[in-house]
């Protein structure tokens, strides 16, 4: 009698997501979940203004990279989400030293960390970091914004210069007219003395970025992925047709987009690749 058995198949690395506290310079606890594949390739993700890890493109694009067998970490800037501190409206280099002291936290574990990749405000603190740090070989830029001085009036109202001056402060307000945060005097300026031009001529041609924008973003506009792409030394932009500013309907194709960047063998001469 014959006995047929089951063969074996080898096993997958077991991925754990785990809750990861790591406290920054200012001694303020971020708070990140890890999708650890047992792969000590890990890549960083950032979130937009006044969001959180818990947002789309940050679960989609942290599942994404899981499922290729990389490690992924996804975390909230400090007064976001569940890491402590308070919400600040401006503070992009703020963010650029949260995301330092993520970095090196997973390098003291022997991480090495293969990207970082940042949504909207987080793009501009991806770029920041890149170009204060030089210790990162592959950004990824989705929907930030270039010119930091456009955008505002959208948030704060057309005469936010007038109001600010006056009272020090601008409470913004949800379309329900419920209080959201406040800007202060101190963070717009911050925003406005942010210099992105400046920062990206000084990425390192080793670094290579790519810049990643929907066609229908109505709030940051397409323009500014060309804009960046005139200035940084080795950059490739993809435009997704029809996407709004979180890929809302898109997420499929912007992770494959990220994932084959994060992945390829990048060539250091520059052009631009569209997807539609």
């Amino acid at each position: 009698m014959s006995v047929t058995r089951p063969t074996s198949t080898p096993k997958q690395p077991a991925i754990q997501q785990r809750r990861v506290v790591i406290e920054n310079k200012h001694g303020e606890k971020l708070v990140g979940i890890l999708h650890d594949t047992g792969s000590k390739e890990l890549v960083v993700l950032c979130h937009g203004i006044h969001s959180s890890k818990e947002r789309i493109p940050m679960v989609n694009l942290a599942a994404v990279l899981q499922r290729e067998g990389i490690s992924a970490f996804r975390f909230d800037f400090a007064g976001n989400g569940e890491s402590e501190g308070s919400f600040r409206y401006g503070h992009y280099r703020r963010e650029a030293d949260d995301l330092r002291a993520v970095l090196q936290h997973f390098r003291v574990q022997n991480y090495v960390v293969t990207a970082v990749v940042g949504h909207s405000k987080g793009g501009n603190a991806v770029l920041l970091y890149a170009a204060k740090y030089n210790d990162v070989h592959k950004v990824v830029n989705i929907a930030g914004r270039f010119n930091l001085e456009r955008g505002i009036e959208g948030r704060l109202g057309k005469d936010f210069l007038r109001r600010i001056k006056q009272d020090g402060f601008i409470d913004v307000k949800n379309k329900r007219g419920t209080f959201e945060y406040r800007v202060t005097e101190e963070s717009l300026m911050e925003r406005l003395t942010t210099d992105m031009p400046a920062a990206c001529r000084s990425i390192n041609q080793n670094c290579r970025v790519l810049t990643v924008h929907g066609s229908m973003d109505q709030m940051v506009p397409v323009e500014d992925a060309f804009d960046f792409n005139k200035i940084i030394p080795n950059h490739k932009v993809s435009i997704v047709e029809g996407a709004d500013h979180e890929h809302t309907s898109h997420q499929n194709e912007l992770a494959s987009i990220v994932l084959d960047f994060i992945k390829e063998d990048f060539l250091p001469d520059k052009f631009i690749h569209s997807r539609f």
